[in-house]
């Protein structure tokens, strides 16, 4: 199996699992934060919902520069737009996923805020940073829906809610 496919069928994976969490953010909840340093829950899902991009991004880019490209998080106003967010986002994270650009996976890739380089490695270093910050933030989702009595799904095997524990 190519890496290409294998970041496919892994994308392909968690969007299982994302789906669901994503799902149950509540509405009316969107400005709710359990702690004043982290994101209100409508930014962390939005964020969410629009990281697979950066596989296609890391994919057609050598860089991102956040001096030039200032991070601003999507507006949904509802459920159905974040779903629909990430629906989008996910076929493009996958567009570019075909075995024609495996070569391009060992070239480098560049986050920096202006000379400051934060990180760099490969494309493919950088797409499984991304994956991982897909799992990474989808855990903390479950928090804050935990915090807020909202049964959350499994992600590798059964939660608390669904065995009954």
């Amino acid at each position: 199996m190519t890496q290409i496919a294998l970041i496919q069928k892994e994308l392909e994976n968690e969007a299982l699992t994302t789906r669901k969490l994503l799902a149950l953010v509540p509405a009316e909840k969107f400005d709710w934060k359990p702690h004043p340093k982290s994101m209100v829950m409508m930014n962390l899902a939005t964020h969410i919902a629009e990281l697979p991009t950066w596989v296609s991004m890391v994919l057609s880019t050598d860089e991102l520069d956040f001096a030039v490209n200032e991070y601003k998080p999507t507006v949904v106003k509802d459920n159905k737009e974040l779903i629909e967010l990430f629906e989008k986002s996910l076929v493009d994270g996958l567009s570019l996923l075909d075995d024609s650009k495996e070569d391009l996976l060992a070239k480098t890739w560049t986050l920096r805020m202006g000379e400051q380089i934060l990180t760099t490695g490969s494309k493919a270093d950088m797409i499984r940073h991304a994956l991982s910050q897909i799992i990474h933030h989808r855990a903390q989702l479950g928090v804050y829906l935990r915090l807020l009595d909202i049964p959350i799904p499994g992600s590798y095997g059964p939660s608390a809610d669904e065995t009954g524990a």
